[in-house]
């Protein structure tokens, strides 16, 4: 593989990954970088349910991929972080752990948003908080219940703002006019 050529797993090559049959000496595959990365052996206690609840919605989008992050998981398009999950445990990460006004035990989500949606939720108070670090950046703790339908709408703003035009115009978003969604 070429340093720097990142090309997506075909699904059927996805479909033998998992059914063990692939093979990376396999001439017939496109297959050079996986969509979901190995963890690194347990540096957070993330839920399973809430990170396989974000992992179907981020890794639907075009070119989306998941690693492990310095804690958490992630999930990038071409290089550019697009949302992240970690776990808050006695008060670590500490500046997740201030920003998000707890020292858990929690997981939260943080995703990029702009405009009017981004001082709304900056200013809503809980669930959501404003990272201090980024200030296009939010936070969103989540619990046992969490609202699918505007994770999966957060998850998908925020691809659309870190992902080039290209692929952000390939992803199906509702209007939204003046009065609201039609």
């Amino acid at each position: 593989m070429t340093a720097g050529r990142v090309l997506l797993w075909r699904f059927s090559d996805v479909a033998k990954a998992l059914a063990g049959e692939f093979r990376l000496s396999d001439p017939s595959s496109t297959m050079t970088a996986p969509r979901v990365r190995p963890r690194d052996g347990g540096r957070d206690d993330v839920d399973d349910e809430l990170l396989a609840g974000v992992r179907a919605v981020a890794l639907a989008l075009p070119e989306a991929y998941e690693e492990p992050a310095w804690v958490g998981t992630r999930w990038r398009v071409r290089g550019r972080t697009f949302a992240h999950l970690l776990d808050i445990e006695d008060g670590r990460p500490q500046a997740h752990a201030r920003a998000a006004g707890t020292s858990g035990p929690c997981e939260i989500l943080t995703f990029r948003s702009s405009g009017l949606e981004l001082e709304t939720l900056r200013r809503t108070g809980p669930p959501f908080f404003a990272p201090p670090w980024r200030g296009d950046e939010v936070g969103l703790r989540l619990d046992d219940t969490v609202d699918w339908e505007e994770v999966a709408e957060l998850v998908t703003d925020t691809y659309c703002l870190r992902a080039p035009k290209r692929l952000a115009a390939a992803v199906a978003r509702p209007e939204v006019g003046p009065d609201g969604p039609p």
